[in-house]
């Protein structure tokens, strides 16, 4: 049976279990973080705590993508120039979009730290 992953398995990242995939889990992990998080070797050493550390951020990132969503037009429309508003407002939904995602496969990242195997579904 070949490696399987699952929808939202972060791209650059090989099937879990194979010859190298933590090491490279962990540089995606880490991409997704602020950069100060590099300077901890710790959660280099133990990629199951950096996945629920880097989970814990983007859903973070999530919530504040929301909030911005709503409170935008309010705190941003009267000093911004009407023209600008749409375009900002098009940029956090993408942002949030690209965020649900990045979420998503820490997660799953998560999990196959934890030790679950993906299989296809039929």
């Amino acid at each position: 049976m070949t490696a399987h992953v699952p929808p939202g398995w972060p791209d650059g990242v090989p099937p879990a279990h194979t010859p190298g995939w933590e090491d490279r889990a962990v540089l995606w992990l880490l991409d997704q973080c602020p950069p100060d998080y590099r300077g901890h070797d710790a959660w280099r050493r133990h990629p199951f705590a950096l996945a629920w550390l880097a989970s814990k951020h983007l859903e973070g990132q999530v919530v504040a993508m929301r909030d911005a969503w709503r409170e935008a037009r309010v705190a941003l429309g009267p000093q911004l120039p009407p023209e600008a508003l749409p375009e900002v407002m098009a940029q956090i939904e993408a942002e949030g979009i690209r965020l649900l995602a990045a979420s998503r496969s820490a997660r799953l990242l998560l999990e196959a730290l934890k030790g679950k195997v993906f299989a296809p579904r039929l």
